[in-house]
């Protein structure tokens, strides 16, 4: 059995890391959004301010955009032109895809400042990068209302996952070692 161990030490570290990191993290995460329920902000801090960016930039863009509370539901209502287009809820503030982005860094954590920065950079590039989602989103939306499942469902999540599997495969790259010829 401590051969077996000794085999696949890499693998187990990786594993352990990786689900003690996300559990650690998703824990975390449900614990704020615990805290957050009946607070100032609708639903949460970080939606509510995800969606008041987003709706900032729509406007820059000369729109008419206009994220309000749900009087109903814990969620943002956005408004382009005076047209409701979407819910922005808890989902959309890229948070989980940022636990799971972190937890394979820190599955393959070398040294401390690097993967600092490394994670630092990356959950800041992805909640960038969910913003500007949203926005060319909520656009898309409002200009093809017919395309809603295929933009909502394939091709914006389909961005997101793919930019984060880029910045995995970064930062494996990152630790290989260089061959010199």
């Amino acid at each position: 059995m401590k051969a077996l161990f000794q085999k696949y030490k890499t693998v187990i570290r990786f594993v352990v890391l990786f689900l003690g990191s996300y559990v650690l993290l998703s824990i975390c995460y449900a614990v704020y959004l615990q805290l957050s329920k009946g607070g100032a902000f609708t639903p949460d801090f970080i939606t509510n301010l995800v969606a008041k960016q987003s709706s900032a930039i729509i406007g820059g863009f000369g729109y008419e955009a206009l994220v309000q509370p749900s009087i109903t539901e814990p969620i943002m209502e956005l408004y382009v032109n005076g047209k409701y287009l979407a819910r922005i809820i808890e989902g959309c503030n890229s948070l989980s895809i940022i636990i799971l982005f972190m937890a394979f860094v820190i599955a393959f954590a070398e040294k401390f400042k690097k993967t600092l920065l490394f994670l630092f950079g990356g959950a800041v590039l992805i909640y960038a990068v969910n913003i500007v989602r949203i926005v060319i989103l909520a656009v898309s939306l409002y200009h093809f209302p017919e395309h809603k499942e295929i933009l909502h469902g394939v091709v914006f999540p389909g961005l997101i996952y793919g930019m984060v599997f880029l910045l995995w495969m970064l930062w494996v790259r990152m630790l290989t070692p260089k061959v010199r010829r």
